[in-house]
């Protein structure tokens, strides 16, 4: 099976190749992309030897061509996106793994599925800014989404024995685990530094879904994410310290079913891989004896405002949620630059919001105008902060 791997040096990338790592005999690198990293990537090529190699940033690129040059490797460096999106649609891609953060990710998404392929979906937030659109198009070609995040692959599964007869759920339950400041005093928020957003309690992520975690946003992304990959409505948030449990679905004879594992991203990304088939992930057994016991909190939805703009933006739909998800970006990198504080991320993305007009969406074209539009102002915004 000949894999794109989209994201190759992020969390998700390094995750996906210790997955294969495992199952050496049943895939093989035909792509590695990713932003800038051209030191790993360049790593990552000597060992998976891929046939092309794609780095985002110019400069990154050219180092890594020399790089790949002076370590003898025939891997073909591809020049632009247009070169990207050739080989996701080639008739030799058997899956795309979707890894990259951000909503740059739409376009090779995009591509992806409407080339009919299997799409391994890290990428959250081209669902949530298309999901709708990339649904249809899917139904059209025949591609197929397999949610590799480790609460939406829960749901999946809890949903694979039921047929996915829609009528036969009651409600979904997206567990989260509160990220770092669960407990800390609302008063004391406003003092939070980027260095302390970014320390996650149980995940190892990136910088940008780690602090998405910290004001709760990634869980409002993954609320609406939810709502197209399954076609739900009903869906609730419950606080999941311990994150041994990854979702809940509950049937209409009240009946839950529940996915747990310890916090692994290899075990989404092997199901993602290997199914019908369950694959070896190269994760830890769950020991149930040594947790002992497990925690549920309703979200505090005073404390952590971002959810309540992310329910908003999945009510109204259309346009929503692309600009819910560009305000987002942009004030999370002005956080992390130290230009806005922790508290600021909320203000900026509701100021957005209530400039912009909702308005619905019947292509590409206009997520891509509208999420440009919400970054102008949203950085018009924080330089007046």
């Amino acid at each position: 099976m000949n894999i794109v791997l989209l994201g190759s040096t992020g969390s998700i990338g390094t995750s996906t190749l210790k997955v294969i790592d495992e199952n050496v005999n049943n895939f093989s690198l035909l792509l590695l992309s990713a932003h800038s990293n051209y030191e790993l990537m360049i790593e990552q090529c000597k060992k998976y030897e891929p046939i092309f190699a794609y780095l985002e940033n110019k400069d990154s690129s050219k180092i890594l061509r020399e790089g790949l040059i002076h370590s003898g490797l025939s891997t073909k460096i591809l020049n632009s996106r247009k070169e990207l999106n050739e080989v996701i649609a080639m008739s030799d891609t058997d899956v795309v793994v979707a890894g990259m953060v951000g909503v740059a990710g739409l376009e090779p998404v995009h591509t992806a599925i409407a080339s009919g392929k299997r799409v391994l979906l890290a990428n959250k937030e081209s669902y949530v800014v298309a999901g709708e659109l990339l649904n249809e198009l899917a139904k059209s070609t025949g591609a197929t989404i397999f949610p590799i995040d480790s609460e939406h692959s829960a749901i999946h599964q809890c949903l694979e024995g039921s047929l996915r007869k829609k009528d036969d759920v009651s409600r979904i339950l997206l567990t989260g685990s509160g990220g770092p400041f669960r407990t800390t005093d609302s008063k004391l928020l406003d003092k939070i530094t980027p260095e302390e957003a970014v320390a996650h309690p149980v995940w190892n992520m990136g910088k940008k879904i780690s602090v998405d975690s910290a004001t709760m946003m990634n869980k409002g992304l993954e609320l609406i994410e939810a709502r197209w990959l399954f076609d739900i409505d009903n869906i609730e948030i419950i606080i999941h310290p311990e994150g041994i449990i990854h979702s809940l679905v509950e049937y209409k004879d009240y009946s839950v079913i529940a996915q747990l594992s310890v916090p692994d991203m290899k075990i989404p990304i092997a199901y993602g891989l290997g199914f019908p088939d369950r694959i070896t992930s190269g994760s830890e057994q769950l020991d149930l004896l040594k947790i002992g016991s497990l925690n549920f909190y309703e979200p505090d939805s005073n404390k952590f405002p971002c959810l309540h703009l992310s329910k908003m933006a999945m009510l109204s739909g259309g346009t929503s949620p692309a600009v819910l998800n560009a305000a987002n970006e942009v004030a999370v990198s002005a956080f992390l630059d130290n230009r806005i504080g922790f508290l600021e991320i909320h203000d900026t993305i509701s100021f957005v919001m209530d400039k912009i007009d909702q308005n619905s969406v019947k292509e590409i074209g206009q997520i891509v105008e509208v999420d440009l539009l919400a970054r102008e102002m949203a950085l018009k915004c924080i330089e007046n902060i």
